[in-house]
Parts: C-alpha cells; sequence; structure tokens
C-alpha cells in the first residue's frame, strides 16, 4: 500500500515546489514522475499525419477538430496551464508459468498483461487526485488524466524524461522497461520542466520483427487497423480474416512489441497485488467463456479493464482463438454460439468451427453453420 501522502507547507520556490512535488507522487505509490511544459509536444505533427492516414481505424473521437486541437496544444484544455506532471506506474508481475495450450478442460487464452488484474484507471487517478490535492493547496489549478482524455501522453513522458517513445511507438524507462502505466496532471503551477530523454533503441528492430500482423509498419510508426490490442479490444465490428490466424490464442489485447524489448531485463514486479493474474483468466478454458451469460461476464470482470469490450466482442475474441488452438472437442460450444448468439459472435463462430475441421478432417460433420440474423436466443 502507498505510504500516507506527507503534509507539506505552502512551497512559493518553482524548484523546491517541484522537488517535493516528486516527493509527494513517489509517497502516492508512482514508481516515477517527472515535469515536461505545458505546450505542443515537439512531436506531435507526426499524430496529425496518423489521423490523416486513417491509422486510427474506427476510433472516431480521436479525429474531431476539438480533439485534434486539444491533443496538439493542453493549454487549449486548461487556460493558464504551464506544466505538464507525467507519472509511471509498474504493473510488471514477474513471469509466470504459461497456461497449457490444451487440457481435458481445454485450451486457454491468452490476456495482455496490463488487464490480468484490476482496472488500472480506478487505481491511478485516485493517486493521482491524492497528488492533485497537493499541488491544489500550492495555488494551482489542475486536470487529471489516465489514459482517456485528450492528452498526447507518451510524447510528453518523453518531453519529461520519464522515458522515450520506441520503435513500436511504446514508451520505454530505464528502470521499468516497458511494463507500466502512465498519468498526467496538467497544472498552472510555474513547475520547472524536466530536460528531455534520449533515444535508446540503437538498431534493434525486435518490436517490429515480432509482431504479429506487421502492424508496426516502420520505426514508431503504427497502423492500428492491423494491430491485435485494436482488433480485439477497440474494434467494435467483425475482425478482418486476413488477421485472424496471427491472433493465434490471444483474446484481449497483446503483449508481442513489449515483451521483447531489451530494456525489460531491468523491469523489476510491481507490488500492487491488484495487477496480479486474476484466477479465472489463469484457469477458465475459452470454450467455458462460451456459455457466460451478461451477469456471468459482469461479475467474472468487475473492476477490471476487461469490463469495457462487453460480452458479445470478449465471444468474438474467444471464437477466434478456438479457431486458431482449439480441438474437435471444442465443436459442440461453437455450435450452441452459433444457435444462440448475435451474428457477430455467430459469423466468428462459424469461421472457428471451419478452422477446427481444416485441422481434423475426419472430425467434419454435416453441422448446420446457417443461422438467420433475427433468430431470439433461448
Amino acid at each position: 500500500m502507498p505510504e500516507p501522502l506527507p503534509e507539506l507547507p505552502r512551497i512559493d520556490d518553482p524548484a523546491r515546489l517541484g522537488t517535493n512535488l516528486k516527493r509527494v507522487a513517489l509517497a502516492a505509490g508512482f514508481d516515477d514522475c517527472r515535469i515536461a511544459a505545458a505546450g505542443p509536444p515537439r512531436h506531435w505533427q507526426r499524430f496529425e499525419d496518423w489521423l490523416n492516414e486513417g491509422c486510427h481505424g474506427d476510433m472516431d473521437y480521436l479525429d474531431t477538430e476539438r480533439s485534434r486541437r486539444r491533443r496538439a496544444d493542453p493549454r487549449e484544455i486548461l487556460p493558464g496551464a504551464r506544466a505538464m506532471v507525467v507519472v509511471a506506474l509498474n504493473y510488471f508481475q514477474g513471469t509466470p508459468s504459461p497456461p497449457p495450450a490444451d487440457n481435458d478442460a481445454g485450451a486457454i487464452g491468452r490476456v495482455a498483461r496490463y488487464a490480468w488484474g484490476d482496472d488500472y484507471h480506478d487505481m491511478i487517478e485516485q493517486r493521482l487526485r491524492d497528488v492533485a490535492e497537493f499541488m491544489h493547496q500550492q495555488g494551482g489549478e489542475q486536470r487529471v488524466y489516465v489514459d482517456t482524455g485528450p492528452v498526447l501522453e507518451r510524447d510528453f513522458a518523453s518531453e519529461a524524461g520519464l522515458g522515450w517513445n520506441g520503435k513500436s511507438t511504446v514508451q520505454i524507462h530505464r528502470q521499468l522497461g516497458t511494463w507500466f502505466f502512465l498519468g498526467e496532471i496538467l497544472t498552472t503551477l510555474p513547475l520547472p520542466p524536466d530536460p528531455p530523454e534520449n533515444d535508446h533503441c540503437g538498431r534493434c528492430t525486435r518490436c517490429i520483427d515480432a509482431c504479429p500482423t506487421a502492424a508496426i509498419t516502420g520505426p514508431r510508426e503504427m497502423d492500428a487497423r492491423r494491430c491485435i490490442s485494436y482488433l480485439t479490444i477497440e474494434h467494435k465490428g467483425s475482425i478482418p480474416e486476413e488477421f485472424r490466424r496471427a491472433i493465434g490464442d490471444r483474446i484481449y489485447g497483446c503483449d508481442e512489441c513489449l515483451a521483447v524489448c531489451p530494456w525489460n531485463r531491468f523491469a523489476r514486479v510491481s507490488h500492487d497485488a491488484g495487477f496480479q493474474l486474476r484466477e479465472v483468466l489463469a484457469a477458465t478454458p475459452l470454450r467455458q467463456w462460451l456459455e457466460i451469460d451478461d451477469a456471468g461476464f459482469a461479475s467474472a470482470f468487475r473492476h477490471s479493464p476487461i469490463k469495457r469490450v462487453k460480452r458479445e466482442r470478449w465471444l468474438r475474441n474467444v471464437c477466434v482463438a478456438l479457431g486458431n488452438i482449439g480441438s474437435t472437442d471444442d465443436l459442440p460450444a461453437l455450435q450452441r454460439a452459433i444457435e444462440r448468439e448475435g451474428e457477430l459472435v455467430a459469423e466468428h463462430a462459424r469461421w472457428a468451427v471451419a478452422e477446427i475441421e481444416r485441422r481434423h478432417p475426419a472430425a467434419a460433420a454435416p453441422i448446420d453453420n446457417s443461422k438467420p440474423k433475427d433468430s431470439p436466443r433461448p
């Protein structure tokens, strides 16, 4: 548990204020805290170009005039803003033994590490508000953000010297590697900025080479429309067939570009128990997820970031994974999904059945894979 925040008097000297602010952030439980000037980050034009090229897919909330304006200059969010405080929170839980690829109960799917435990939005926001309260006592006006606000957080992390944007576009930290969350506090306090961090990727291209769908189209260039994290989380429709096999056993997100980064040799295990792997993720076979109803899904992922995809997209992802690693024992569950679920899930279940039967021709049976779109669920 984080230590209680220290009670500090009002400080008029900006340098001392910045130093004490960092102490408060560390006492709140963050692993690092740096400061950048509140202005357009140096590489904000890259974001504009990325949007103009359509690489954001159907994340339309990014591509509005208001969003573009506010991300280009945070002073559009908070008039009079002078500094952006950037914090890092380590979520690395070590390297547990991978789940068995198959057993009597069926194959287990993989989930990105950041979603193993409790929702990081809730965990970080409360700590940020504790720090913001100290800043308020110092006379500042603040805005707090955790991943959801109009802030180019990785660019500001680089500006603040917390880390640098790797060739995968993921932020890298000297001591934490790639396994950490970012949070921001935009403030009117006159905090002195830290020097930016240099790039330390060198000639390494491991993240580019490891991407299963070639979503990293060049150094620091990401096409979200090809990214497994986007396809399994942000994307609301049918997953394009060209990417389904590359998704493998992943049912929520992807860690490939993070996991191969050589800077992870310095990563240390987080002391936050809230980030530990949930038993339901470690032990539930893929085909068992196909039997879960809305109430069961809500119960399984209470206080989890996975709840944001809702049950339908979760089952869609499960069907793709079953198509890739499932066995003939999974066919009955997939057939029930075809008969009971809406067309989004049913389409992916039909694809999974075809993939399993392709791998096991002897198991192919005259199963009726047709289903009217308006078939009621029993």
